[in-house]
């Protein structure tokens, strides 16, 4: 069964140019992975250094796979020490009701 995986993160405005680049090659490989559906990446209109993942992957399973492996760690890592914080994750599975 397909999942929704929601991704926060917080940053400031000037660490945008460390930033942008590890996001940038964090979407591109996670799209190349087995089970990545679909991405959409949202900013805050009124805080940009705010902003929400909204990810579509076939099973928790590929998603968790993913987000264990040493190439997304790594990068999750470096994205983390940038922000001062860890990223927030959240995952979801459609119901009936």
């Amino acid at each position: 069964m397909s999942v929704m995986v929601i991704i926060k993160r917080v940053f400031r405005m000037d660490q945008t140019e460390q930033l942008v680049p590890l996001l940038k090659e964090l979407r591109e490989k996670s799209s190349q992975q087995k089970g990545f559906i679909s991405r959409t990446t949202y900013s805050k209109m009124s805080d940009p250094g705010e902003l929400v993942v909204i990810a579509h992957w076939e099973t928790a399973d590929d998603w968790s796979r993913w987000m264990n492996s040493p190439e997304a760690k790594n990068l999750q890592w470096k994205i983390d020490s940038i922000i001062g914080e860890k990223t927030a994750f959240e995952l979801y599975t459609a119901t009936d009701y």
